[in-house]
């Protein structure tokens, strides 16, 4: 069962601000080896998943529910809130943010697309006549 756009705005919301909090008061162990900075790369596209779903969910409350989220500014505004926050961590777990966030954002596009394009039909042809 699906949220409305309020209930999803708000547990978005939530979680966002609980990752944040989680990524700033384990800096130092996500910061202590190499796959620790990846994991928190990890945890930086997550917030990008989370805020970019609570600004469309909040575009689409203000804005009617046809509203959708462009590239610029919402997508760029977002994957830069969650690089700026994975930088507060390490230096690393920004570049791995921007990889692992752009992956998601490819596959969340794939998905949207399947869901909400409207199907393509193909219409036929009419033969074209000769000129002799």
């Amino acid at each position: 069962m699906a949220a409305s756009a309020s209930v999803s705005l708000l547990l978005a919301s939530t979680l966002t601000v609980l990752l944040f909090a989680g990524m700033q008061m384990y800096k130092t162990q996500l910061a202590s080896t190499e796959w620790m900075t990846v994991l928190g790369g990890f945890l930086g596209s997550n917030l990008f998943i989370l805020i970019l779903t609570a600004v469309s969910n909040f575009e689409s409350i203000a804005f009617g529910r046809g509203f959708q989220a462009r590239l610029f500014p919402e997508v760029i505004m977002c994957m830069v809130l969650a690089m700026f926050a994975s930088g507060l961590v390490h230096r690393v777990c920004v570049t791995t943010c921007a990889i692992f966030s752009s992956v998601a954002l490819y596959y969340i596009n794939k998905i949207s697309a399947a869901k909400y394009a409207p199907p393509v039909t193909a219409t036929p042809q009419q033969p074209s006549k000769k000129r002799k």
